[in-house]
């Protein structure tokens, strides 16, 4: 069964930081561009980084640019999203998503539709 599984989130005050993490199963990430995305209610799905399937090229939305790093492990099947300096902007549910190809589009990558198999998403909430 192919899975995705987000984990790392939670309550974190302005400031901090968390890491996420994306665990694919069901299936070599080897062979995939990943990306991370954020949704709050009644907000379009937005893209927050993506990362090509070696971790050689990746993107980010200039709302996190210089304070988010994505990453990736293939060997453990992973990725990550290294969140620093977090605002209450950033209170999101994020998901990790996978592309069908080695190399996500540049301009593109943050189109919802272009990914497939998704996680359930992992609360990240910034606050005092």
């Amino acid at each position: 069964q192919l899975q995705f599984v987000e984990s790392g989130g939670g309550l974190v005050q302005p400031g901090g930081s968390l890491r996420l993490s994306c665990a694919a199963s069901g299936f070599n990430l080897n062979n995939y561009a990943v990306a991370w995305f954020r949704q709050a209610p009644g907000k379009e799905r937005e893209g927050v980084s993506c990362i090509n399937w070696n971790g050689g090229l990746t993107n980010s939305a200039d709302a996190v640019k210089g304070r988010f790093t994505i990453s990736r492990d293939n060997a453990k099947n992973t990725v990550y999203l290294h969140m620093n300096s977090l605002n209450p902007e950033d209170t999101d549910v994020y998901y990790c998503a996978r592309y069908p190809n080695f190399v996500p589009p540049v301009p593109g990558w943050g189109t919802p539709a272009a990914y497939e198999y998704w996680g359930q998403g992992t609360q990240v909430t910034v606050s005092t």
